[in-house]
């Protein structure tokens, strides 16, 4: 399990610009078209550092609409495959405190809150989950109360936006053409097969990606991060990122393949320098039994030049 601060979806909650591109493009509705990243502020340490069991993952964003009009987004990042079936009571917890710090603000200078025209922000919670299991908590806190079908007048009801990483192939994330598509296309890369996979994009679609270039030093680091957790040799990733500013996103994906096969195949000439003598025996036992040099191959998933290259004189 890797934690929040060590990946590219705490930098897209992090970096307000991105955090823009991410409401505009997972959550389109027309208000927030307009939204960028002046409009934004972090108010997850003064709204819910005095919950105990809020996470790194957890943050509470004020976004100033036109005409002044605040909105509130929460997001809770669930990277376990064990669902949090908790989630509906977790966001209830935060929309009370959201809407008790808002009537605390407006009520500074004038009590507004006890006038009949006033109302409370808007607020979206959203669950980002990049686990392998299906999430199948409920997602309307409705239905996580005993008896909702007889009591349910008197039970709160709000949904929450699950963004289920899963869900999106590397081709779904790259027609979004943009940063924050990109961040969440490296959250993806956990194993060196789904490097093949986004290397094996259309190099033309990649590249249409732009990277501004105050944000390429926190690209660096979160892809420092994805290839030391898939343990690229320390070298490896410094000469990767010594040259990350003179390539597109096609050769960068591509200098990162190159990485992680030059890893596997380190890691697999250790394993055949270690076991050769026992892969000889077996392979000498094999022959024995009237085996061919292109069935042994088969046999042991190895091509037949290794093969012939462990044949004991």
């Amino acid at each position: 399990m890797h934690k929040a601060k060590d990946n590219s979806v705490k930098a897209i909650l992090s970096e307000h610009e991105l955090f823009a591109e991410f409401l505009k493009s997972f959550l389109p509705l027309e208000i927030l078209s307009d939204v960028s990243s002046s409009d934004i502020e972090d108010v997850t340490e003064r709204l819910i550092s005095l919950i105990s069991e809020q996470k790194d993952g957890d943050t509470i964003k004020r976004v100033n609409l036109k005409g002044n009009t605040p909105l509130f987004v929460i997001t809770i990042v669930e990277h376990e495959s064990k669902v949090n079936f908790r989630a509906p009571f977790k966001m209830l917890l935060y929309i009370a405190l959201i809407l008790d710090a808002y009537e605390k603000e407006v009520n500074k200078d004038t009590p507004v809150t006890h006038t009949k025209n006033f109302k409370y922000p808007p607020i979206i919670p959203i669950i980002f989950y990049d686990g392998d299991d299906e999430w199948t908590a409920e997602m309307n806190f409705l239905h996580r109360t005993e008896m909702s079908d007889v009591f349910e007048k008197y039970i709160p009801k709000f949904e929450y936006e699950l963004i289920k990483l899963k869900k999106y192939s590397f081709e779904d994330l790259a027609k979004f053409n943009n940063i924050v598509s990109l961040f969440m296309m490296i959250d993806k890369l956990k194993s060196s097969e789904a490097f093949y996979e986004l290397g094996s994009l259309p190099k033309e679609q990649l590249d249409a990606i732009n990277i501004p270039r105050h944000l390429k030093e926190l690209l660096v680091k979160v892809f420092t991060v994805l290839l030391t957790r898939i343990d690229v040799p320390q070298d490896e990733i410094k000469n990767f990122m010594e040259k990350i500013d003179e390539r597109g996103v096609s050769e960068m994906i591509a200098a990162g393949v190159y990485s992680v096969q030059e890893t596997r195949r380190e890691t697999r000439e250790e394993v055949t320098r270690e076991y050769e003598p026992r892969l000889s025996a077996a392979i000498k036992a094999l022959i024995d039994t009237g085996r061919t040099i292109s069935e042994i191959a088969a046999l042991m998933n190895m091509s037949e030049n290794d093969v012939r290259g462990l044949v004991p004189n």
